[in-house]
């Protein structure tokens, strides 16, 4: 079996997952990584015992002395671009941090390098390979609720107190508020589960005196016919994420990954979950070596950046 080479972009705490992940796994090197920051880069090799892996101050310096195979990208928003460019021109596959980008525009330029450069683009929203979400996706399919007529999808967080002071709240480096961060992976439930193709939009947000947008509230009209409401909430104390899929034939709630299905016919029905047999980082490498497709695609993450746009544009939003 061929090592898989990796990089890393980023040494702050969503690179420690991957990390984890990728260590897990047979025939993979974390051969090096890319953060200007000392401390934060002295952090990530120590938690890992990564005593032969390079450390550079610039993704530009890693790339150039080359020997990857692959890059993971787990910088600030609006860096995520020009970085993943530079992995697909440096002749890697590149997986990156959600969101793929901060435009739809940018996501497009990326699809179309990857695929001049024969290089795989992957985006990094777990949730495609949680059980809970995958029953979703796979019991709305089946048509155990029937067909769509509304759904609920809404995050809870104390959003503008825990990133109060960080990168996430300075649009230079977020492209956004809790939308574009957090809310990202809400968005992305909320296609991926359903299939549903956004016709019509309509939001509201707030900033509470912050310096990015906090809490959004969008209502959604479907080309299929069903309505959805996208709330996202970032001036609450604690979490809570809530979904409600409502069909013709019943519904399917989830909060905080408890799962109930209620139809009219049968009421409560029992709910078992699949077995989770890969990540995000786990089907990457897979992917990288043809074992199967890309499992969260650049084309598919571009809507996910698409339907944000479009919100913030409801909204009258400017970054």
């Amino acid at each position: 079996m061929k090592t898989i080479r990796i990089g890393f972009i980023g040494a702050g705490g969503i690179a420690h997952l991957h990390a984890s992940q990728m260590l897990a796994l047979e025939g993979v090197e974390i051969s090096a990584v890319a953060e200007p920051n000392d401390q934060s880069a002295l952090n990530f090799l120590t938690s890992f015992g990564l005593v032969n892996t390079r450390r550079y101050a610039s993704h530009i310096e890693m790339l150039d002395d080359k020997g990857l195979d692959a890059v993971i990208v787990c910088s600030p928003h609006t860096l995520h671009f020009a970085q993943a460019l530079d992995v697909l021109n440096a002749g890697c596959h590149v997986l990156i941090e959600k969101p793929m980008t901060c435009s739809s525009q940018e996501a497009e330029q990326l699809i179309r390098a990857a695929e001049e450069r024969s290089q795989l683009i992957q985006v990094s929203y777990q949730r495609h390979f949680q059980p809970e979400f995958i029953y979703i996706r796979q019991a709305i399919a089946d048509g155990i609720i029937g067909k769509l007529v509304s759904v609920n999808a809404t995050l809870y967080q104390d959003w503008k107190s825990s990133q109060a002071g960080t990168w996430r709240q300075n649009a230079a480096l977020s492209g956004g508020g809790m939308l574009m961060d957090s809310g990202s992976h809400i968005i992305d439930v909320l296609l991926w589960t359903t299939g549903l193709k956004p016709a019509e939009v309509k939001a509201t947000l707030s900033m509470h005196g912050a310096p990015v947008e906090i809490d959004s509230f969008t209502s959604i009209r479907f080309e299929e016919g069903a309505i959805a409401a996208l709330n996202i909430v970032g001036f609450v104390p604690g979490y809570k994420e809530f979904y409600s899929f409502c069909g013709e034939l019943g519904v399917i709630y989830l909060e905080n990954g408890k799962i109930e299905v209620l139809t009219y016919k049968d009421g409560s029905l029992p709910v078992q979950l699949p077995e989770q047999t890969t990540n995000q980082d786990k089907s990457f490498i897979d992917a990288v070596r043809g074992e199967h497709e890309v499992m969260v695609s650049g084309d598919y993450a571009r809507k996910v950046i698409q339907l944000t746009e479009a919100i913030y544009r409801s909204a009258d939003y400017q970054v």
